[in-house]
């Protein structure tokens, strides 16, 4: 299933880098052809993660 802007959705902490997984909202869902299906949450502290959709876990 395709995320949709407004959803709930955790990103990875291998795209974040930081040591736990980060709840957001989806901003932004982009079908890039080189990389596919390309994600964008924002946090609660008004962060911007962004990057394939297999860092992304819905909630």
């Amino acid at each position: 299933m395709e995320p949709k802007v407004g959803d709930k959705m955790k990103v990875s902490p291998q795209l974040t880098a930081l040591s736990e997984w980060v709840e957001g909202v989806v901003i932004d869902v982009e079908h890039n052809p080189f990389i596919g299906l390309v994600i964008s949450i924002k946090d609660k502290l008004g962060r911007i993660f962004f990057g394939q959709s297999r860092y992304f876990m819905a909630l």
